[in-house]
């Protein structure tokens, strides 16, 4: 008949064993599945903010063009809308 404190140590040994199993379980999950998700989602995420960067050089030249073709309307276009922020922060 075994004694309590080897009965004991024979479960700590398990529970050890099975805490290991556990950890190289989850270590394989993140490496097969976690981390190529991880990777896949930043790689949109860049892709998304170069294209968002490119949209807005490219309406930062449209405007600037409409500007140059136009600076008289532009100087009082910008004229009535620093008039209005000043209304409506009074």
């Amino acid at each position: 008949m075994a004694t309590f404190t080897e009965t004991a140590t024979h479960k700590a040994e398990d529970t050890t064993a099975q805490i290991a199993r556990l950890r190289e379980q989850v270590e394989t999950l993140m490496k097969d599945r976690v981390t190529p998700a991880i990777a896949d989602a930043a790689g949109r995420a860049e892709s998304a903010v170069y294209s968002a960067a490119d949209a807005v050089r490219e309406q930062a030249e449209t405007v600037s063009g409409k500007v140059r073709e136009q600076p008289l309307l532009a100087v009082l276009i910008a004229a009535g809308i620093g008039f209005v922020l000043g209304r409506a922060i009074r």
